[in-house]
This record gives structure tokens, C-alpha cells and sequence, in this order.
């Protein structure tokens, strides 16, 4: 029994090593299959001689997933999968990229996985400019964020609306009002209205603590300069009479006299009732209830009536320290008033400029 136990274990060596030699065979062809079919799907479509191009945009928001598709889609490569392991495993693949940006590319066929991914990870993204002008409200800004590109106005509106992104810079209000700085700006197209919104307020805070009375004060503390700062900004024309139209205001809120200022009846009738821009106030307009309307109610309104520039920011933070409680339009053309210290005075600056 032994001898034939030791003969049977011979017979089975041979068929243990055969088993053996051709698993190790068929893995061998295997890796050497898979290597070259990743080689195949990492080349690029197309030789330079047949290459096609496409213009490709990576909106905000799209994932790497989503991108991947879209090539295959594009016909940019073979296999979604190409790409997207390509990226997210690039250092086994000699491919390096910090990710996908958004922007406008031109891609072609002959583009290899690895000079895709390089592409959309390093390529310049195309911008589009907006310029804010100084006094716009957030309804007027709006629309000129849709005809740039950059977001839907409606959707615009929302975020400067969103209680999370108001709270988010501690402004005590139930709107952005005041806190979009004018300026021109450099957008990626199709960004979010959050997105549009943030940049504008983050760019004011920055402007705020250029000016020394803000650098130190909490959006809470700034809200009421910024409230003020929207009325200058609505009243002056010349840029060197902010400053004491400001301090007029500022005198008439210390003896608790009413502000009286046009502009924020001119908000009433556009911003809150929707009715066109008047040509003139009608006495009858302030006589209109509401707590914007400074003819009616003593203080400041509530929250700021437009977005004031730096001239305007400034001056109602630094108001020019001087007597006058009242101002005209004198010169139309300068866009220069007359300010005077007494009622009669300021009757008297009106009969003359209505002689002129």
C-alpha cells in the first residue's frame, strides 16, 4: 500500500505544474491584452491629418463623471471610462491635473486622454465682462447679469434673496441690497446666481475696509452707512458734493428732522409698485405710504434703496462736518446744488433757480 500511495503523488506533480504553467500563461496573456487595450483606448481618436475640432464648455458645477461622457458623446475619445480613470487614477497613467475647470476649450481628435485631461485642467478659461453702474438696484442689476451670459436674472434675484447667503456675511437684512458693488467684472459664463452674488459682495467688503471709519466695523455696523450711502448716491451728480450732501443728511437725522429725499420716493413708486420712473414728483407721490417714503417717516429707510459706489460709501461713512440742513439743483448741467442753512434760505435758492 505505501509504494503505491508514493506512485500516485509522482502522477499528480506533473499535472499540479502543468495547471500551473498555464494559469500562469493565460494571466500573462491577459495583462498583456489589458495593457494593450488600455493603450488602444488612452490613444488619441484620430491621427493630425484626419483631426476634427469641437468646441466643448465646462459649465460650473459638472463633474468629471458628466465630462467624461460628454467626450465619449464628442467622440473625443473611446471610452468614458478612458477618462474618467484616467483623472482619477492619472498617476498610474502619467497624468497629472489638479481637475477640471470651468471655461471654453477648443479640443481636436488627435488629442490623447492624457492631452485632454491636460487640457481641461489647464487651459484658460474664456470670460465675460459686466460693467455695474453705481445706483442700480437689484432688480436692474439683474437683467444685465442674463444679457452677459452669466446667470439667469430670475435666478440672480433668488440669491440675492437666499436668507442662507445673507446670513452667511451677517448683513441684517432679507435682501443683498446695498452690498452689490458697481464695478466691472470678469465672469465665467453660466455661473450660478450664488455665485454672481457672492463675487459682488465679496468685492464691496473689500472696497469697505479701504475706507479707515469701516476697516474695523461688522456688516451690522456697516449697515446703516450703507443705507445712507444708497440715498447719496441716488442724489449727488458732482462727485465732490457727496460728501456734504451727506453731511446734511447726517445733520437733519440729529435733530430728528425728516430726511425728505426724493430718491426714496422715486424707489417707492419703481421698486415697490412697479410703475415706470417718473418723470417729476407729484405731490400726491409724497404722500405715498411707506416706510421707504422719508417725506412721510422720520429716519432712515428700513434697508438701502440702491448699491452705492465708493464715492457714495465713502461719504456717508466720513460726512462732510458742516451746517446745512437743505440742498437744490442749481446747475443742471454741472449737476452742482445750492446748500443752504435755513428753510428761507433754501426757498429762496429754489425761486432763483426756477428763474434760470
Amino acid at each position: 500500500m505505501p509504494s503505491e500511495n508514493k506512485k500516485e503523488k509522482k502522477r499528480r506533480v506533473p499535472i499540479v505544474a502543468v495547471i500551473l504553467a498555464w494559469l500562469v500563461a493565460i494571466a500573462a496573456v491577459a495583462a498583456v491584452a489589458l495593457y494593450a487595450y488600455v493603450s488602444y483606448i488612452l490613444k488619441p481618436m484620430t491621427d493630425k491629418a484626419g483631426a476634427y475640432t469641437v468646441e466643448y464648455k465646462v459649465p460650473a458645477g459638472k463633474t468629471v463623471l458628466e465630462v467624461s461622457h460628454d467626450l465619449e458623446d464628442m467622440k473625443l475619445v473611446r471610452r468614458w471610462q478612458a477618462f474618467y480613470y484616467g483623472v482619477r487614477f492619472g498617476k498610474y497613467l502619467g497624468i497629472t491635473t489638479e481637475g477640471i475647470k470651468t471655461g471654453f476649450y477648443t479640443l481636436t481628435s488627435d488629442m490623447s486622454v492624457k492631452e485632454l485631461a491636460d487640457a481641461l485642467s489647464t487651459g484658460a478659461p474664456e470670460y465675460v465682462t459686466v460693467t455695474i453702474p453705481e445706483g442700480l438696484t437689484i432688480k436692474k442689476v439683474a437683467p444685465l447679469m442674463e444679457s452677459a451670459g452669466i446667470c439667469s436674472a430670475e435666478d440672480f434675484i433668488e440669491a440675492c434673496h437666499d436668507k442662507s447667503l445673507i446670513d452667511e456675511y451677517g448683513i441684517p437684512s432679507d435682501s443683498l441690497e446695498g452690498f452689490l458693488y458697481p464695478d466691472t467684472y470678469n465672469f465665467v459664463s453660466d455661473s450660478s446666481g450664488k455665485e454672481a452674488a457672492r463675487r459682488l459682495v465679496d468685492t464691496f467688503f473689500a472696497k469697505a475696509r479701504e475706507i479707515p471709519s469701516l476697516n474695523e466695523k461688522t456688516p451690522k455696523e456697516i449697515f446703516k452707512v450703507v443705507v445712507l450711502a444708497s440715498i447719496v448716491e441716488r442724489e449727488y451728480k458732482a462727485p465732490e458734493e457727496a460728501a456734504k450732501m451727506a453731511g446734511v443728511f447726517t445733520n437733519r437725522l440729529k435733530i430728528g428732522m425728516k430726511l425728505e429725499s426724493c430718491a426714496t420716493v422715486e424707489y417707492v413708486i419703481t421698486e415697490i409698485q412697479g410703475k415706470p420712473h417718473p418723470e417729476k414728483l407729484l405731490y400726491v407721490d409724497l404722500e405715498i405710504d411707506s416706510p421707504y417714503n422719508t417725506y412721510m417717516y422720520y429716519g432712515l429707510p428700513p434697508a438701502p434703496i440702491s448699491n452705492p459706489g465708493f464715492t457714495a460709501l465713502k461719504a456717508a461713512a466720513e460726512p462732510e462736518d458742516n451746517d446745512y440742513y437743505y440742498f437744490v439743483l442749481f446747475d443742471e448741467a454741472a449737476g452742482t446744488h445750492k446748500f443752504t442753512k435755513t428753510l428761507s434760505q433754501h426757498n429762496a435758492a429754489k425761486s432763483l433757480h426756477l428763474k434760470k
